[in-house]
């Protein structure tokens, strides 16, 4: 983007620099006490993408595929360890953060403001209590936010150049993070839109299509995939999340507790204040330039699409919104230039920025003392150990994805993903073709003393239905995981 002085470009070098400072503190973090239990069937996948199965057609997958593939291909790089994976997705967060950054750097109306406005967006992103926590984790969250803001560069830029290939990048990158995870399904479309009404360069259509040629691009596993297996793909994408995945007891109390939650949020309460406090000011005083303003207006309607889709996620979860912090950071970053204005002048944009700072670092702070007591892989490891010596070589055994992923040993077939499990019944013909084993059939399992030993540590339900603390003469408790084996009634 073109639109900064030579000197004001000449701050890129200290954005870069605290962009980098971020990125050491969020290693740190990641490589330590980031931890989170789902994220152990988003590693198996990519385990068993290296070892040469497919998802939905070799396994269990409910998600879309490219971080599972873009995972699998980094760990044969560095290493199938799940310290790999948490680096992979830590970049994407600072390079979210960064790209956030240098946006406002680049293009706030008020040049003055800059500066302060593109460190307060760094802490925004990068500092925000749920992308530490659960963007640098072995899931897709990380680099689903970076490819929604690499998107959402790409398209500003998109409208006011004469060619179609940033159109075609920017439709890409949207369709990549669909690809990754369907929670930022939004950002496509709503970028499409833009580019219709807001080109200011050359066709249109040819933009247009250009977007929509790059999103069919990244979306090209996804339909080998179906070619290959229809029925497993359509279930795994669409027919598992509308049938089953709302399911379980206490659906609707998380739905309203994760939905509340921004107003017990210093970082959540304070951006939509000041997002609130931008939106304002863009419709009723602003005489900033009319394509600066659509910016921000998008960088609004991305954040309104992806909050709607979110919502309607049956469960819901704190952690799912993730992905619109940026474009909630845009238009927070105009209400601070109001609010700084009017409190502390317009010479004192450094004022403001550190008072947001400090306020967000605080949110971010009690977000990590409220999670201090969570598991950590450290922990996850110390169970895996003990599992491999309570069972013998090569037998069966039931555990979460997480221990087979650490053991590195393959789970046996329907057992890739633990949720699948609360699924009661299922015709069996229907059940091996998803590789699903149902709730009945893991009860048939376990009483016929299949499994050698059961290390289900966060799958409680099912292994009480199926009597396992019954069936087993011995069991051994690390941390607060209970290790079944030596099958047979006590």
């Amino acid at each position: 983007m073109h639109d900064s002085s030579p000197g004001e470009r000449g701050q890129l070098k200290y954005l870069c620099a605290a962009a980098a400072m971020l990125l050491a503190a969020l290693l740190s973090y990641s490589l330590t006490r980031a931890f989170a239990w789902d994220e152990g069937f988003h590693l198996v996948a990519a385990q068993l993408i290296l070892a040469g199965k497919r998802p939905y057609l070799d396994f269990c997958f409910p998600q879309t595929p490219l971080n599972a593939y873009l995972t699998a291909g980094w760990m044969r790089l560095f290493g199938e360890t799940w310290r790999a994976a948490h680096v992979l997705e830590t970049l994407c967060v600072a390079a979210a953060a960064f790209l956030t950054a240098d946006f406002v750097r680049a293009r706030f109306p008020v040049p003055e403001w800059r500066w302060a406005g593109a460190l307060a967006a760094l802490v925004a992103v990068g500092m925000n209590a749920q992308v530490v926590i659960f963007g640098t984790i072995g899931q897709s969250y990380g680099l689903s936010l970076f490819l929604v803001v690499a998107a959402f560069r790409l398209a500003v830029v998109a409208v006011e150049r004469k060619g179609a290939s940033r159109a075609a990048a920017a439709g890409f990158m949207a369709g990549a993070a669909a690809g990754c995870s369907l929670l930022t399904a939004p950002v496509a479309p709503v970028l499409l839109l833009w580019l219709c009404l807001c080109n200011r360069a050359a066709n249109r259509w040819a933009k247009i299509a250009a977007f929509l040629a790059g999103s069919a691009v990244a979306w090209l596993p996804v339909a080998w995939l179906y070619r290959q297996g229809p029925a497993q793909t359509l279930f795994n994408i669409v027919l598992y999340q509308l049938k089953y995945r709302h399911k379980w007891n206490g659906a609707v109390r998380q739905d309203i507790g994760a939905l509340s939650s921004w107003i017990n949020s210093a970082q959540g309460l304070s951006l939509a204040l000041l997002a609130a406090a931008g939106l304002w000011f863009l419709i009723r005083q602003c005489d900033w330039p009319r394509e600066r303003r659509q910016e921000i207006y998008l960088s609004l309607w991305l954040a309104a699409g992806l909050s709607a889709e979110l919502a309607t996620a049956h469960p819901t979860f704190e952690r799912y919104f993730l992905v619109m912090v940026p474009f909630v950071a845009i238009p927070a970053i105009a209400g601070l230039y109001v609010v700084g204005v009017r409190l502390a002048g317009p010479d004192r944009p450094l004022h403001a920025a550190y008072l947001l700072m400090i306020v967000l670092t605080l949110g971010l702070g009690r977000g990590l003392f409220d999670d201090g007591d969570s598991y950590v892989w450290a922990d996850t490891e110390k169970i895996a150990q003990r599992v491999g010596e309570v069972t013998p070589r090569g037998a069966v055994f039931w555990a979460d994805e997480l221990i087979y992923f650490l053991m590195h040993r393959l789970p046996p077939d329907g057992m890739e993903f633990s949720y699948a499990h609360e699924i009661e019944e299922m015709p069996a013909a229907q059940a091996a073709t998803l590789h699903l084993v149902t709730a009945s059939e893991l009860r048939r399992r376990t009483a016929a003393g299949e499994y050698k030993s059961v290390a289900a540590c966060y799958d409680t339900e099912n292994t009480d239905a199926a009597k396992v603390p019954d069936s087993y003469r011995q069991k051994d408790t690390v941390k607060d995981c209970t290790i079944y084996w030596d099958f047979g009634r006590k």
